[in-house]
């Protein structure tokens, strides 16, 4: 039958069961922003997929936009991923940590003291941010980050991938997608900026490009992945008539690092815009590493995409959530269980654990 989505695969040094990845997806069942034994329990049972990518896990206090999310710059945070990746590995499953730093998309209120809202200019990501003391809330307007601002984030994002392989993790995911911090410098819908971090496609793609180079310094290209989002419209961000060029540029740089894969969005299946399929082939045509597909895919699609070869691997987000054992289930054919949206983010097993 050729490649499908239960042949095995290489992902630089590691031997994958399957092509099934499981998509990073924020739970928001981190109390106090450390990794539990509930978390464990959650990853252990989805240890079938070819690949597990963690929710977002913020490099730093200051990337801790959503409630109750985890991070992994502190010993209580790592010692809490070392359970997760522990069980996992136990499980017979591989596992990367998502580095997600929220930048502007954040609220004082999900965040410790001490700590700041970043962001390469000076505008408030649009709509409302929950929060568990004051219910929602208008997300404010972040702080302009300076030379040294930007010389610090690209640095948390090395230290994190260190701490990340500390903890177990087979490797990382930098999340240059979806409006958070490495996507509000590639956009022009928050990125205004004059100097060299902002304006042409060279200076847009130059803080994706430092902390990809940061975190290759740390631990080597090929446990580092990256998830890209292009015509993306979440958390504000906005296609321009320069978008296929940028992250054709940004592509090309990623090559020249080594990067593992590229993890491309498309949430058209959501209502977003469609990535043109002419930017996903010259991607897929240029790009050295693995390409996992991602976005609204089911047994026959995956296979269908596999087979034509427009990627090597496929993230499942909300199928894993209500079928922790989707990996069988699209083996037999199985009916999937529908998913409980109120129980995304909400604390506790319910809609969790308990599928």
């Amino acid at each position: 039958m050729g490649t499908n989505l239960f042949t095995a695969v290489s992902l630089g040094k590691l031997q994958l069961k399957n092509r099934i990845v499981m998509a990073p997806m924020t739970r928001s069942r981190a109390i106090g922003n450390i990794p539990n034994e509930l978390m464990e329990k959650y990853y252990r049972l989805r240890a079938s997929a070819g690949l597990i990518i963690t929710e977002g896990t913020s490099p730093s206090p200051n990337g801790l936009g959503y409630a109750r999310i985890p991070g992994v710059y502190s010993d209580a945070q790592v010692q809490g991923w070392k359970r997760v990746t522990d069980s996992v590995h136990q499980a017979g499953g591989k596992i990367f940590m998502q580095l997600m730093h929220t930048g502007r998309v954040s609220h004082p209120a999900n965040m410790p003291a001490g700590s700041r809202i970043l962001a390469p200019s000076a505008i408030a990501a649009p709509g409302e941010m929950w929060t568990d003391s004051n219910g929602q809330q208008t997300q404010p307007i972040p702080t302009a980050m300076n030379e040294a601002d930007i010389a610090e984030a690209v640095a948390e994002y090395a230290t994190a991938a260190k701490r990340a392989v500390e903890a177990g993790f087979d490797g990382i995911e930098l999340h240059a997608a979806n409006g958070y911090l490495i996507d509000q410098f590639l956009n022009t819908a928050s990125n205004q900026r004059a100097d060299r971090w902002g304006g042409s496609i060279e200076n847009r793609i130059r803080f994706a490009v430092e902390v990809a180079r940061a975190a290759t310094a740390a631990i080597g290209a090929e446990r580092i992945g990256m998830r890209i989002s292009p015509y993306g419209v979440f958390n504000g961000m906005a296609p321009d008539a320069e978008m296929d060029a940028l992250y054709e540029r940004l592509v090309a740089e990623l090559n020249g690092i080594g990067l593992v894969y590229i993890h491309v969005v498309d949430h058209s299946s959501m209502g977003a815009p469609e990535v043109s399929p002419a930017l996903k082939a010259s991607i897929r045509t240029a790009f050295k590493g693995r390409y996992i597909l991602s976005g609204g895919y089911d047994l026959t699609r995956a296979n269908a995409d596999l087979t034509a070869g427009r990627g090597d691997l496929v993230a499942f987000g909300r199928p894993f959530i209500s079928n922790p054992d989707l990996v069988q289930k699209l083996q037999l054919g199985s009916t999937l269980t529908a998913p409980d949206f109120n129980t995304f983010y909400t604390p506790g097993e319910q809609g969790y654990t308990d599928y």
